[in-house]
């Protein structure tokens, strides 16, 4: 039992290509190139892209400022969680997360119309920040201190999920950040 295999008689690679292929190409090829302008646009015109800035740091340097903010600013322990603290800043200081294994610590306590300019950056590995229901993203690099500049304008409990997997314990990776009137 063999086969026999035959070439076909043309070679399709040197067919001309027809009219509705060219058609095609040009639209899927113009349309590429407009999404790839649009998103370079949509950088600077739309809203989404936060304005922050970023330093480098250590985990340690950067371990002994969140426990410095927290030292100074806590008011309780959360009711939640009795381990984490709650930090009550004054409006337009300097606030400090920190993410490390499986918790964002402090739980941080603004006031409604306030400016804050809140400093994010991870002790261990990667980890992401989810700001829920705002939809506020971005990841937190060991190394790096994001800052962020926030004005809530709702008050209320908000939660920080981590949303980039980091292990075992991800999935209780979660903060809060309470908006009071």
């Amino acid at each position: 039992m063999g086969y026999s295999f035959t070439a076909p008689a043309k070679n399709w690679a040197t067919e001309p290509i027809e009219r509705t292929e060219i058609l095609w190409i040009t639209i899927a090829g113009s349309w590429c190139l407009f999404m790839f302008g649009w998103m370079i646009a949509w950088h600077w015109i739309g809203n989404q892209n936060m304005a922050n800035e970023a330093y480098r740091t250590t985990p340690e340097v950067y371990a002994k400022k969140v426990e410095d903010f927290t030292a100074k600013y806590t008011v309780r322990q959360d009711k939640s969680d009795p381990s984490l603290p709650v930090v009550a800043p004054p409006p337009g200081s300097d606030v400090y997360l920190a993410a490390s294994r499986w918790q964002w610590r402090p739980v941080v306590e603004f006031q409604k119309g306030k400016t804050y300019r809140v400093h994010i950056s991870s002790l261990d590995w990667d980890h992401g920040f989810s700001l829920q229901p705002e939809n506020i993203n971005f990841q937190a690099y060991p190394g790096y201190e994001q800052v962020v500049t926030m004005t809530p304008n709702k008050s209320g409990q908000f939660s920080i999920v981590c949303n980039e997997y980091c292990g075992i314990g991800h999935h209780t990776m979660l903060g809060r950040i309470y908006v009071k009137e």
